[in-house]
C-alpha cells in the first residue's frame, strides 16, 4: 500500500501536533516496512528527518506551487497525491486536502480535541472560524474519522454531528525512547549540560492558559514556606505566559520557576529536541505536573508514566482516562489539592513506587506495538 500523509507539521512543528505525526509515522514504517509511506511537505525543513528507506518525502514543484505552498497543501496537492499513486491519505492534524473524495482517494483524518469550540475565547475569533471550517470538512468528507481519545469522540459527536459509526478511537502511544531508562551516567550528563537542579518537579506542554502553569506556579508558593524543591518548565507560550512570569516575579519565584526552553543552553541545540534527550529530563525529575483544564488526549502523562515517573493530572476531561489507576488526581483550579500532591509525592516513597508501578501497568496499554497495529487496522477497513 501507498501510504500519504499531510506532513507538514512532521518536519516544522515542535509541538504535540507535530510529536504525533512523527511518532505514528516512524511506527508505522518500522512495524510495517512491506508499505511506502509519502509524507506532503509543503516547505522544506532541516528541523527533522526521517531515515528509512520505505519513507519519501514529496515537496510542491513548480513556481506558483512553492510560491503559494499552503494552497498546495490544502488543494493542488491532490494532483500529486494522485501522480505517486496514494492509496490511503492520513491527515494527521484535522485537515485533508479539498476535493479528495472527489479525486477518488481514501482518506482518514485524526481529530485531537475541539478545544476551539469548547472554549472559543481563548482563540482569536477568525481562527474559531477557520478551524471550524476546515475541521468540519474533514470529518465530512474523510472516510473515517480517528479519535485520540473518547473525550474527543463525544465531542466530534456533538458539535459536529457526524455518526458515531465513522468515528474511531485510537489512543495515541508515545516514542519508544520514554520507556528506555537512561543510564545514571546520561541522566547526568544531560543534568549538567542543560544546567538542572539536583531535583525538580517538572511541567511540560505549551505555555497557554487551558494548560494551566499559572495555578502551578501558585501551588510552588504555597510550598515555598517548606521547600526550596524548584519546578523546571518545557515549553513556550506568548501573552499567558507574561501572565505567569509577572506572577512569578512579584511573588519572587524566580529562583524556584526555571523556564528551562528559554535557556542559552537549550536554544538552537538539536538534542535538546531528541526524544531521549526528553525522556532523560522526565526520569530525572522528582513528577511530573499536568493539571491540564482540558485535553484532547494528554501525552505528556503518558510519557512521564512511560519514564516511571509519578503524574499529578487533572480530574476532568479525558486525563483520567489516560492516567487510569496510576496518577495523583487534582482539581484543577485548586493550587492547594496541586502543593498536597506535590509534598506526598516528594515525602512518601512508599507512594512513588506505587505509582510508578501502576503507570508502568498503565502505559503498556498503549505500546508502540499495539497502537501501530489500531492504526494500520484502521487504515486497511478503509482502503
Amino acid at each position: 500500500m501507498n501510504i500519504g500523509y499531510d506532513a507538514k507539521r512532521a518536519y516544522h512543528n515542535t509541538t504535540g501536533l507535530g510529536y504525533y505525526s512523527r511518532t505514528l509515522i516512524g511506527l508505522l514504517s518500522k512495524q510495517y516496512p512491506e508499505h511506502n509511506y509519502y509524507l506532503f511537505n509543503p516547505k522544506y525543513s532541516e528541523k527533522f528527518d526521517f531515515n528509512s528507506d520505505n519513507i519519501h518525502q514529496v515537496l510542491p514543484e513548480g513556481l506558483i506551487n512553492k510560491l503559494f505552498s499552503s494552497l498546495w497543501r490544502s488543494n493542488w496537492v491532490t494532483k500529486d497525491i494522485k501522480k505517486y499513486k496514494i492509496d490511503l491519505y492520513h491527515g494527521p492534524s484535522h485537515e485533508i486536502p479539498i476535493g479528495i473524495d472527489k479525486a477518488g482517494i481514501k482518506s482518514v483524518v485524526t481529530i485531537h480535541d475541539l478545544i476551539h469550540e469548547r472554549f472559543p475565547e481563548q482563540y482569536n475569533p477568525i481562527d474559531v472560524k477557520i478551524y471550524s471550517k476546515k475541521f468540519r470538512y474533514a470529518c465530512k468528507h474523510a472516510d473515517k474519522v480517528i479519535a485520540i481519545s473518547e473525550q474527543t469522540k463525544r465531542d466530534i459527536i456533538e458539535f459536529y454531528k457526524v455518526p458515531e459509526d465513522k468515528v474511531v478511537v485510537c489512543l495515541q502511544s508515545c516514542n519508544p525512547a520514554f520507556a528506555v531508562q537512561a543510564s545514571e551516567g546520561e541522566k547526568q550528563r544531560i543534568a549538567k549540560k542543560y544546567g538542572l537542579p539536583k531535583e525538580f518537579f517538572l511541567s511540560v506542554g505549551s505555555i497557554i492558559e487551558r494548560k494551566n502553569l499559572l495555578n502551578v506556579c501558585k501551588a510552588m508558593l504555597l510550598l515555598k514556606k517548606e521547600t526550596d524543591i524548584p519546578l523546571v518548565v518545557i515549553g513556550e507560550g506568548g501573552k499567558y505566559k507574561q501572565i505567569v512570569k509577572e506572577f512569578v516575579a512579584s511573588n519572587n519565584l524566580e529562583k524556584y520557576i526555571i523556564f528551562l526552553s528559554e535557556s542559552e543552553k537549550v536554544k538552537n541545540d538539536p538534542e535538546f529536541r531528541n526524544p531521549e534527550t526528553l525522556a532523560a529530563i522526565y526520569q530525572l525529575s522528582i513528577a511530573m505536573i499536568y493539571p491540564s483544564f482540558f485535553e484532547g488526549f494528554g501525552a505528556p502523562v503518558l510519557e512521564a508514566m512511560w519514564s516511571k515517573v509519578p503524574v499529578i493530572t487533572s480530574n476532568v476531561s479525558c486525563l483520567p482516562e489516560v492516567g487510569g489507576d496510576a496518577a495523583y488526581y487534582v482539581d484543577p483550579n485548586s493550587p492547594e489539592e496541586m502543593a498536597v500532591g506535590m509534598k506526598k509525592i516528594y515525602n512518601d516513597n512508599e507512594l512513588v513506587r506505587s505509582m510508578k508501578e501502576k503507570g508502568w501497568v498503565q502505559a503498556l496499554k498503549s505500546t508502540p506495538e499495539i497502537y501501530a497495529a489500531n492504526l494500520m487496522n484502521i487504515y486497511k477497513s478503509v482502503w
